[in-house]
């Protein structure tokens, strides 16, 4: 089977879409939370606003059972149409949806159902388009196809910074209040009839040969078995999560916190966005060399260090230099290790489950930290009075994704095949 690109462009536009309206969504949710949950409290409002973007994660464990189940039994490519069109519905549904000056309590109630349905939507996404890109990629490319996924969310990232940035630069903030925030989702928008029209043009992986592991015996020793897989994954997604929200929390934090300009807080985005597509492919690269465990651990290990330094030092100056520095160096270490973090778990998967594993491996720890990492550091840091909180938090989970590591096996093609002799000969 031949990869092309637009197949690449096609499996992980979704998961690009997601990120972009998941982080504009973040973005602007004291805007959001004015629009829909008016009060005369505004850390209410935003608490409020924050509680319906985590409600986008509550239907993902449901549609990773149904559509990832689907994907194993029907194929990759129509489960990858349904999410991406019922995404594509409830992005539009929340964009133009009417503010609550306008329809009163309906607009919440509609906000809220547009977020759960595309919460279902994006719990099957993500499985189905991850066991695509490992089955169709060359074997000595599965770190590299695998990353996209990662690079996709690092590209929407950059992709919302920028226009973040210059909906802040060119609006007044009333402006941004009344109309900016939705013509940001509704950019997002722009790309449904592509991705709509490429995904019908993908080849079908489901009932191809078996490319990642021929032998399934030998694999589940190299691998260890699917229970310590999953224990190993969900772990390892745990940290990797609360790694990707509360960098992309970072805006809310550095203006409504931090109290500094909205301007000089969409940099933090946009390094982000920078940092994180050469660091995910330089890991993925990396971990096609050197093995998948090496280069998960290593940089997560220094990540563990300089968070709690880096947090210090930007409530401390509070200015963009600070905040470059800090989301640059934090990116680089979690996204080179995320480069080789999508292809160690989807290899260690059989195929003929891959997809429904993928899905709930992945939701479960979005659900539990995806959702509530931004409402509770929010919460945390007016309950204790302390700026640095969401770096203890960071921190904890980093230190749980590196249990998981450590207790992954190797399952690069180049790695294992240096170590099947030695399994085949005390078998």
């Amino acid at each position: 089977m031949t990869i092309r690109r637009r197949h690449v462009a096609a499996a992980t536009v979704g998961n690009a879409l997601e990120f972009y309206d998941f982080t504009t969504y973040a973005f602007y949710a004291v805007q959001i939370g004015k629009a829909f949950f008016p009060s005369t409290s505004p850390l209410a409002s935003l608490m409020l606003s924050l509680a319906t973007f985590g409600a986008g994660f509550v239907t993902r464990p449901i549609g990773a059972i149904v559509i990832g189940a689907y994907a194993d039994r029907v194929g990759r490519r129509p489960a990858m149409m349904l999410t991406f069109l019922l995404m594509g519905l409830a992005l539009l549904g929340l964009a133009l949806c009417p503010s609550y000056a306008s329809i009163g309590p309906l607009a919440p109630i509609l906000v809220v159902a547009a977020r759960l349905v595309q919460g279902f939507a994006l719990g099957g996404e993500v499985g189905p388009t991850t066991a695509f890109l490992l089955e169709a990629a060359p074997p000595n490319r599965r770190g590299l196809y695998t990353a996209f996924q990662s690079i996709s969310q690092n590209a929407a990232a950059l992709v919302a910074g920028l226009i973040g940035f210059a909906l802040t630069s060119l609006l007044t903030a009333d402006q941004v209040q009344t109309f900016g925030w939705r013509v940001a989702l509704l950019v997002g928008a722009l790309v449904l009839p592509y991705g709509l029209w490429v995904r019908r043009t993908l080849p079908e992986t489901l009932h191809a040969p078996d490319t990642v592991h021929g032998d399934p015996v030998a694999h589940q020793r190299l691998t260890g078995g699917q229970r310590r897989v999953i224990l190993c994954s969900i772990a390892i997604l745990c940290g990797g999560t609360v790694a990707t929200y509360t960098q992309s929390y970072l805006t809310t934090y550095t203006s409504a916190i931090l109290h500094m300009k909205s301007n000089v807080a969409f940099t933090a985005t946009v390094t982000y966005g920078l940092a994180g597509i050469v660091s995910n492919i330089t890991g993925a690269l990396l971990s096609e060399r050197f093995g998948r465990r090496i280069v998960m651990i290593a940089p997560r290990v220094v990540l563990l260090a300089i968070i709690l330094p880096g947090f210090w030092l930007l409530a401390w100056n509070r200015d963009a230099a600070t905040l470059t520095w800090m989301t640059a160096l934090m990116t680089i270490c979690a996204s080179t290790s995320g480069g080789a973090m999508m292809a160690a778990i989807a290899e260690s998967l059989r195929k003929t489950s891959r997809a429904a594993i993928f899905s709930i491996v992945y939701a479960g720890p979005i659900v539990i930290f995806g959702g509530a990492t931004q409402l509770f550091v929010t919460w945390l840091i007016h309950a204790t009075g302390d700026v640095l909180a969401p770096a203890y938090f960071y921190m904890a989970a980093t230190a749980v994704a590196l249990v998981g590591m450590f207790g992954i096996r190797e399952s690069a093609p180049r790695v294992q095949a240096s170590v099947q002799p030695s399994i085949e000969a005390h078998a």
